[in-house]
């Protein structure tokens, strides 16, 4: 659905509630596969930055001329956690529908334009295919981690050329740089999955890449590669017409299989059951459990697998039970932490398998990083409430109630993805529910929703709850990142209580969440300082608790001697005038009520993204009211009339916070910048803030983009831990 920008939080086009009335007009259709005409100017939809961001930008009239008119846009891609598919939302503003994601990790990333979650189209401005996939394309984020993926240096590489057999067979055959007919090569079958085309490996694989890097940095054999549809390796049209063509060996000391997922498993399956075949087999996220082994003279049976979120990884621990029990050697590459069953985790795969064939290695251990079997992964039994269930090491699974039985497209939308961007990702049917397992997620707090044929659901079996967002629920992955936002022991934190007074701003009674420290004391001699930290917009008093965390991260600074006693006023700023709201109704209510101080000296004021934008509000005209001033992502503004000299003598500190280029406030902040260098006003800035871990502020909104939001609304407990 399409989202406005409303004072720093963005919002569905008509209020929060209007996706139940968009639901009750979803059309229930078949996905629409179509190709849209060339874009009428070569504008890229698509730019990638050298340091990893993706910024999309799709016209509206080249969707609506390839698809029809669409409430929503989304880029789906290999974008989520183990780069499982995912579903970027974008965002639309004027002619154009647009987001930014990232940084992404170095790799090959897959993509395709969706509107309305049925009607998929091809980026005409991204000249690269996917053979296999119409409607994808790809794009490339370097790096060194992703150096061997990289096109070799032109006219260093191999050659792949196009192999005919049989009556209609056809195979990919790559050859390495300076093949020659006056020499014998070994050969590697390679096998794609069911469903999963030869070109795959080209497209998707970048198989033809990791095999030049590697034989320019003489990293592997000179070998020939053949590169066959399921099923055909080894086949004798295949191999009589490889031995026709190519200068090949074809004895089985000479010759290696390895494929991806059942691939994998045909692979193992004909190197063990076929004597005098393959003197080498890899399995990558193979699928097999079981297998009777006739042929010992296997020198290399290498296995591969993703984490939990592969399906092979059980298979995986059957199958090593299974050799163990036949006595055949095998070796296994470790688990790999941050990949499933997809090609960002073959690809790293093949780097690893095809230095080791045809030659003696010595490292026969798993790859670094890669962590062993720890028995099979087995969520909760259905039913089993609360959810989500999070394991130890960060895995996280979301299970429906029966009530979406019928459904036909339920998804989990989180900020899970780079820099804590929303990304939605499916759910799959079992039984009469849906689930999904995502991660591993780092540790931090989370906020999700269920996605229901379009429509906006509460987790029912979560217990936790954000007052201004009915339909959103939380969870905490526990570790020591995370280690401010979790509870202190009880008993050992301040308080949170609700302070009622009466505004004559909004002419009704209204509300504030007021922390206490450990050990409050009304009669203390001294009165307290007190901080008072205010919202984004569409947000209100309770979400600072909710989604800021900031009860947690108080009661840890204080525990940790790293915040002085103080109450903080956590109030509600959606009044027309929040310079009298503030002065007139909520500072004397906390002092009526509380033991705080009402000298400027030992009061403190913040905000995130249209608080923040109060916060310098007051700061422009009231200067010296607040000593200790804050903002999260907001702009400074205009600077006319601003007493540079009464904000510099009467503010002890001045500091602010911004995210990356993913924060739609980031251009203004920094216009905000040289305003105030241009002023003479004296402050500090964090820095710009990479995502959630650093933090500026969490992040709370129902855009479809994180653009579309401040990082102050994405992150608001790092702001306050910075800040405290």
């Amino acid at each position: 659905m399409p989202f406005l920008l409303y004072h720093g939080r963005s919002h569905p086009q008509s209020g929060r509630r209007l996706a139940a009335a968009i639901a009750a007009a979803v059309m229930a259709i078949a996905a629409v596969l179509l190709v849209p005409r060339p874009a009428a100017a070569d504008t890229p939809w698509l730019t990638v930055s050298e340091d990893g961001y993706a910024s999309f930008t799709v016209p509206v009239a080249s969707v609506e001329a390839a698809v029809g008119s669409v409430s929503q846009i989304a880029v789906e891609g290999n974008f989520g956690p183990s780069f499982t598919w995912a579903e970027f939302g974008l965002t639309r503003r004027g002619d154009a529908w647009s987001g930014v994601l990232g940084p992404l990790k170095p790799g090959l990333y897959s993509y395709q334009v969706t509107g309305d979650d049925t009607k998929g189209l091809k980026d005409p401005t991204n000249s690269t295919v996917v053979a296999s996939k119409p409607l994808w394309s790809t794009f490339f984020v370097a790096g060194d981690a992703a150096r061997l993926l990289a096109d070799a240096p032109q006219g260093q590489g191999g050659k792949v050329e196009t192999l005919t057999y049989g009556a209609a067979g056809k195979a990919l055959v790559w050859t390495p740089p300076g093949y020659t007919a006056r020499r014998t090569y070994p050969v590697l079958f390679l096998q794609p999955g069911d469903g999963v085309r030869a070109t795959d490996w080209l497209d998707l694989g970048r198989a033809k890449q990791i095999f030049d890097n590697l034989a320019i940095q003489r990293a592997m054999e000179p070998m020939v590669v053949v590169i066959s549809d399921g099923g055909a390796a080894g086949g004798e049209e295949l191999r009589k017409a490889l031995a026709d063509r190519y200068r090949v060996h074809r004895d089985p000391a000479h010759q290696a299989i390895a494929g991806v997922a059942e691939g994998g498993a045909r692979a193992l399956r004909a190197a063990l059951t076929r004597p005098g075949r393959y003197a080498y087999a890899g399995s990558f996220s193979g699928l097999l459990t079981d297998v009777k082994a006739d042929n010992r003279q296997v020198k290399l049976v290498r296995l591969y697998t993703g984490n939990v979120t592969d399906p092979a990884y059980n298979a995986t621990i059957r199958l090593t039970k299974a050799l163990d029990r036949a006595r055949v050697g095998y070796e296994f590459d470790g688990v790999n932490p941050d990949a499933g069953a997809n090609w960002n985790a073959w690809q790293e795969n093949l780097i690893d398998f095809a230095p080791r064939l045809f030659r003696k290695v010595r490292d026969h251990g798993p790859s670094a990083g890669h962590g062993r079997l720890k028995g099979e992964f087995t969520p909760p039994a259905p039913g089993t409430t609360p959810t989500p269930f999070v394991t130890e090491d960060g895995f996280v699974t979301f299970e429906t109630t029966t009530d979406f039985q019928n459904a036909q497209n339920v998804k989990v939308w989180a900020n899970w993805a780079p820099n804590g961007s929303w990304l939605r990702v499916p759910m799959t049917r079992a039984g009469d529910r849906w689930r999904v397992t995502v991660g591993p997620l780092g540790p931090w707090f989370y906020y999700y929703r269920l996605i229901v044929d379009r429509t906006s659901v509460k987790d029912v079996s979560n217990p936790t709850k954000v007052t201004t967002e009915p339909t959103w629920s939380t969870f905490l992955v526990p570790g020591e990142q995370a280690r401010l936002l979790t509870d202190v022991p009880a008993g050992q934190g301040g308080k949170v209580e609700s302070l009622t007074y009466r505004s004559t701003v909004a002419n009704q009674d209204r509300t504030a969440l007021v922390w206490t420290p450990p050990g409050y004391d009304p009669d203390r001699a001294e009165p307290y300082p007190v901080f008072y930290l205010q919202h984004g917009g569409g947000q209100s008093y309770t979400d600072w608790v909710e989604m800021g965390r900031a009860k947690q991260i108080l009661d840890h600074h204080f525990l940790d001697g790293n915040l002085v006693p103080m109450v903080v006023v956590m109030g509600n700023g959606n009044v027309p005038d929040f310079n009298r709201e503030l002065l007139e109704n909520l500072a004397p209510a906390a002092q009526d009520r509380y033991h705080v101080s009402s000298d400027p000296s030992q009061q403190a004021l913040a905000g995130l993204s249209m608080g923040g934008g109060q916060t310098f509000g007051m700061l422009k005209a009231n200067p010296g009211r607040f000593a200790y001033v804050a903002a999260f992502s907001a702009g400074f503004g205009s600077g006319a009339g601003v007493d540079a000299q009464a904000i510099n003598n009467g503010t002890k500190l001045l500091r602010l916070y911004v995210g990356d280029q993913t924060d739609f406030v980031y251009p203004s902040f920094m216009t905000s910048l040289n305003t105030l260098n241009t002023l003479g006003i004296r402050y500090e800035f964090d820095g710009v803030t990479p995502g959630r871990t650093a933090g500026t502020c969490g992040r709370r909104t129902s855009s479809t983009s994180r653009r579309a939001c401040s990082s102050a609304e994405r992150d608001r407990p790092g702001a306050l831990l910075a800040l405290t």
